[in-house]
C-alpha cells in the first residue's frame, strides 16, 4: 500500500519536497535555493535549468533520506510561483530565454500603451487582473519581440508557454504532457474567468497564438505520470495550484468569507469568495481560488512584492544580521512608534497602489536610529502593507475579523503581535506553517481518493497561536497616517523623478 504524498513547492528563492503522510503530517522534506538574476534594473530573471534542477534534486533527497520508493507513493502535487513565465522549444524542450519572474517590471511601458489605449477595463471584466507587468501575458509578448526568431517560431506551432508548473509538468512526463490548472491559468490575463476557457479576444490583443497555451485542467485531476527514470517508476501528479491557493486550500479557507495571508518572498492576502468572482473597486484582484470537479470557488486578492525579501535584502544588501530568524530577537526592545518607515518598493508598489515604477525609501532617520530600529520598520512594514490591503477590501464591503497566517515570516512572533495591532483584527498561526505544500497534497488526495471532501480537510486544521490586538485605535490610526504620509511622499518622488526625466 502506497503511504505518502509528495509536494513539489517551487518557489521564487527555493525549491522545496515535502512527504506528508495521509494524515497530514510532514514526514520529510528537503529544499535547496538558486540564484537570482538582475540583469538591468526592475528585470528578474531565473534560469530555467536552476528551477528544474533544484525541483528534481530535492524531490528525489526527500525520498532518498527516508528510503521511500516510487511505490510507496500515491501522488504528487505541485505548487509554484504564478505568473513566472516560461517559453520552450515544443520538440527539443529548451527554453529559449530565461524564466521572467513575477517580480520582472521590463514591460511596465508596454502596459501603460494597453492602459492609454483604452484596453483596462475589458481586461479586468475578463480576467479578474489588472494591466500590469506582473502578469503573465506581457511577458510573453516581450519574449517573441525580443527574442531572435521567436515569434516567427511561435507562429508555426513550434513553442509552449507555460508558468512554473506546466514547466515543471513538462520535465517531469518527458514533454508528454502540456497542461495548467485553472488557478495558475486565471493569473496570465489570458483567461477568462467567467467562461473558464483562453479569451480569443485576448490572445489577439497580446499577439499570442492559440498553440503556445496549456490545456487548462481542475485543481485536481490527472495530470499524467512521471516518466519511471526519475523516481525508480512511475508517480501519478494529480494536484496542482499556484502556491498563493495552494496556501489557501492548506489553510482549510473553503467558507466564504475566509481569508488567509502568506508571508514568503512576497506577501499575499486572499478571501474566499465563494462561486461569485466579486469585482473590486479598489484594485484588488479577482481570481480562481480553486477548481474543483468543473466547479470554481474565486477569491478576491491583494498582491505585496515585498515581504520576506524585505528581509533578505536586510540581510544580504545591508548585511545588518547573519540570517532573517535573528531580527526578533534584536527588535524586542524597539517602541512600534519609534519614527522610522521603511517603504519596500524596490520593484514597484503591488495592490492597492500599482506603481511599478515606485522605488524604496527609508523615511525618519535620526541620529538615534540603529540597526533594532531599521529592522523593525523592515518587519513592521508588512504589517503596514497588509494593512493597506485590509482598507482595500472594507471598500469593497469584505473584512475578515481573523487571518490565518502562514509562510516564513509568520514564524516571527513579533512580527505577527504587530500584525494583530495594526490591522485590529485577530491572526491565527496553524500548528503546520508548510500550507502550501500541505494544500497540493490536498489536491492530489482528493483526486486519488485519500480524501472524500473539503469538509474533512476543514476539520484537520489546527491552531499553533492567536495574536490578539492589544493597541488602541488611536495608536493604530495614528501609526497607519504615518505610514500613508511616507508612502505619498514616495509615490510624489516617483512621479517628480518621471516628469524631469521626460
Amino acid at each position: 500500500m502506497s503511504k505518502y504524498i509528495l509536494s513539489i513547492d517551487q518557489g521564487t528563492t527555493s525549491s522545496r519536497a515535502v512527504l506528508f503522510t495521509k494524515d497530514a503530517q510532514v514526514y520529510t522534506a528537503a529544499q535547496q535555493e538558486f540564484q537570482q538574476y538582475f540583469p538591468e534594473n526592475g528585470w528578474v530573471e531565473h534560469n530555467p535549468d536552476d528551477i528544474w534542477q533544484t525541483v528534481i534534486s530535492s524531490a528525489q533527497k526527500a525520498l532518498a533520506d527516508k528510503q521511500v520508493k516510487a511505490e510507496d507513493i500515491i501522488a504528487i502535487g505541485i505548487a509554484n510561483q504564478r505568473e513566472t513565465t516560461l517559453v520552450w522549444n515544443k520538440t527539443t524542450g529548451k527554453p529559449i530565454y530565461n524564466a521572467i519572474v513575477w517580480q520582472d517590471r521590463r514591460s511596465s511601458e508596454y502596459c501603460k500603451s494597453l492602459r492609454d489605449a483604452g484596453h483596462s477595463e475589458s481586461v479586468n471584466d475578463k480576467t479578474g487582473l489588472l494591466l500590469d507587468p506582473y502578469f503573465s501575458a506581457t511577458k510573453i509578448r516581450w519574449i517573441l519581440d525580443n527574442v531572435t526568431g521567436a515569434k516567427e517560431q511561435a507562429a508555426a506551432g513550434e513553442l509552449a508557454f507555460g508558468t512554473v508548473d506546466t514547466y515543471l509538468l513538462w520535465q517531469l512526463t518527458n514533454g508528454k504532457v502540456h497542461k495548467t490548472d485553472a488557478t495558475n491559468a486565471s493569473r496570465t490575463l489570458l483567461f477568462n474567468i467567467h467562461k473558464q476557457c483562453w479569451d480569443e479576444e485576448l490572445l489577439c490583443l497580446f499577439d499570442i497564438p492559440a498553440s503556445m497555451l496549456p490545456e487548462v485542467m481542475d485543481s485536481a485531476a490527472d495530470f499524467g505520470v512521471t516518466s519511471s527514470e526519475l523516481f525508480g517508476g512511475e508517480i501519478p501528479i494529480s494536484g496542482i495550484a499556484g502556491d498563493q491557493q495552494a496556501a489557501l486550500i492548506g489553510q482549510a479557507c473553503f467558507e466564504e468569507g475566509m481569508a488567509k495571508s502568506t508571508y514568503g518572498t512576497g506577501c499575499f492576502l486572499m478571501l474566499n469568495t465563494g462561486d461569485k468572482a466579486l469585482k473590486s473597486n479598489n484594485r484588488l484582484l479577482t481570481t480562481i481560488a480553486y477548481r474543483l470537479n468543473g466547479k470554481p470557488t474565486y477569491a478576491i486578492e491583494g498582491s505585496i512584492f515585498m515581504a520576506g525579501a524585505t528581509m533578505q535584502w536586510i540581510v544580504e544588501g545591508l548585511k545588518l544580521l547573519e540570517h532573517a530568524g535573528e531580527s526578533e530577537a534584536l527588535v524586542k526592545g524597539v517602541p512600534l512608534d519609534h519614527g522610522v518607515f521603511l517603504v519596500p518598493s524596490f520593484t514597484g508598489l503591488g495592490a492597492p497602489y500599482w506603481d511599478a515604477n515606485a522605488r524604496g525609501a527609508i523615511l525618519g532617520l535620526t541620529r538615534d536610529s540603529g540597526i533594532s530600529t531599521i529592522v523593525a520598520a523592515a518587519l513592521q512594514s508588512v504589517g503596514y502593507q497588509t494593512k493597506d490591503l485590509q482598507k482595500a477590501m472594507e471598500g469593497d464591503g469584505l473584512r475578515p475579523s481573523i487571518l490565518r497566517v502562514d509562510g516564513g515570516m509568520a514564524n516571527n512572533n513579533w512580527a505577527m503581535a504587530f500584525l494583530a495591532n495594526i490591522l485590529g483584527a485577530s491572526v491565527e498561526r496553524p500548528t503546520l506553517t508548510e500550507t502550501t505544500s500541505l494544500g497540493v497534497a490536498y489536491l492530489a488526495g482528493l483526486q486519488s481518493g485519500v480524501y472524500e471532501s473539503t469538509a474533512q480537510l476543514a476539520t484537520m486544521w489546527r491552531c499553533d497561536r492567536r495574536f490578539e490586538p492589544t493597541m488602541s485605535s488611536d495608536e493604530r490610526n495614528d501609526l497607519y497616517a504615518k505610514w500613508l504620509h511616507c508612502i505619498a511622499q514616495v509615490t510624489l518622488a516617483n512621479n517628480q523623478q518621471n516628469n524631469s526625466a521626460n
